[in-house]
């Protein structure tokens, strides 16, 4: 939402720079009096909460890399040297190792929250699109990290994943070779993860920057889902409002965070990456980190392994045409009775395909996972087209001002307070 900064110079020096590069006059009017409707509830906290942890993570991986020997012989050794002998070490690698898994847990929360009240939708599809690739490439540096500890699952989870390139035609075997630096996973391999995964984070932060920028072009989403009539109005300045909201929400959290480092570090992890990688033993059930769980799932529940690559893809890069599948004319899920059912049956079935990831693919487990896999496709292919055409939502408040004040700031009604209260009687 552009708007006009009501940022003022007070010094010769600020006014002096304001003529040549106005970058306090551009920070004053997109994150101090930039216009956010008053009733945004705690899940819009989630987006400052992943700008912290981005920062974190790079932060923390910055000063590992430091320490960190890219070598199969050393790369294990290293890992323990840093929790062992460098300064403040083992605070650095669990900050960094568990800030993975709370990057995660806030990004799932940050897409619920955009599913739930139709954040994706006109016109805010670049916003969701951007964020659907920060997501891709978060998956993508977790994975990179997750190999580079050198331990049994790392070793075998980057052999299982890596190996599920040869599923593709044609550019399948190169795609192999060229990730793995050779016919097996191994020294090339740790190099070319290691300078992957220090890049992607800052790949990640322009991403971030941008998906930020298209979210000050249109505005902010509410869980009303209806736009502001009066942005002056109907509006608050980010800062202090908002500000002081996003960091209470983030003290919350980092609570949780600072439990997780200090009282149980490795409850995240898995037993078999505390021991040293060997080619020769495999672990008896091989599994990804948490978060990929729901995705790993739907990888074995299919049969054939191309089909299996193919839609495990296609679970991720179906979010792009959300904007586009959903065909309910309301945003917000609070108005849409019906379809509250399915969104929270939605829910259900992303923590089923989660559990069932870190299960063995045999028995019920398997036929719940096709379940479960089928439905999720659905949700998107089926439920989302149809309920937009026979779903009646729920009466829309025509404005935030009338739901949050009792006031109607709507052209109709003149557009002031006053008007708004003599608008009953003319109604």
């Amino acid at each position: 939402m552009q708007h006009e900064s009501s940022y003022t110079p007070t010094t010769g020096i600020g006014r002096w720079l304001d003529q040549r590069l106005p970058i306090p006059r551009v920070i004053h009017g997109q994150f101090v009096d930039f216009p956010t409707p008053r009733n945004l509830n705690y899940m819009w906290t989630f987006g400052g909460i992943l700008t912290f942890f981005l920062a974190l993570q790079i932060i923390t991986g910055v000063v590992l890399v430091m320490h960190y020997v890219p070598h199969v012989d050393h790369a294990f050794e290293s890992v323990e040297h840093i929790r062992r002998n460098v300064n403040y070490g083992w605070l650095i690698q669990k900050l960094h190792a568990n800030g993975a898994s709370f990057f995660f847990i806030a990004v799932y929360i940050h897409i619920l929250r955009g599913m739930y009240y139709g954040s994706y939708k006109a016109p805010r599809e670049m916003i969701w699109i951007l964020g659907v690739f920060i997501y891709v490439l978060m998956m993508a540096a977790a994975f990179l990290g997750y190999v580079l500890p050198w331990g049994q699952m790392s070793f075998w989870a980057a052999t299982v994943i890596t190996n599920l390139f040869t599923a593709i035609p044609y550019v399948g075997e190169s795609i192999l070779q060229w990730l793995q630096g050779g016919y097996s996973v191994g020294q090339p391999t740790l190099n070319r993860f290691l300078s992957l995964h220090y890049l992607v984070p800052f790949i990640i932060a322009a991403f971030v920057f941008l998906h930020i920028w298209a979210l000050h072009v249109v505005g902010n989403n509410n869980p009303l889902g209806v736009d502001m009539r009066a942005p002056k109005k109907e509006g608050l300045p980010f800062h202090p409002y908002y500000t002081m909201k996003d960091g209470f929400a983030m003290v919350v959290f980092l609570i949780l965070f600072a439990w997780m480092v200090f009282y149980v570090p490795d409850y995240l992890g898995h037993s078999d990456n505390f021991i040293p990688a060997n080619p020769l033993v495999t672990p008896p059930h091989i599994v990804p980190e948490w978060y990929f769980l729901p995705f790993y799932a739907i990888l074995r529940a299919i049969p054939d392994k191309l089909w299996g690559v193919v839609l495990m893809g296609a679970a991720i890069f179906v979010l792009l045409l959300l904007p586009w599948l959903d065909t309910s004319r309301v945003r917000s899920t609070r108005f849409r009775p019906v379809y509250k059912w399915f969104f929270w049956f939605f829910v259900f079935t992303v923590l089923a395909l989660g559990y069932l990831g870190a299960k063995p693919p045999e028995g019920i487990y398997l036929y719940l996972a096709r379940f479960f896999t089928v439905y999720y496709f659905l949700h998107f292919f089926l439920v989302l087209p149809l309920l937009g055409f026979l779903e009646k939502p729920d009466p829309v408040p025509p404005s935030i001002s009338r739901a949050v004040l009792g006031e109607d700031l709507s052209p109709a009604a003149g557009g002031t307070p006053e008007a708004a209260a003599a608008a009953p009687e003319k109604r």
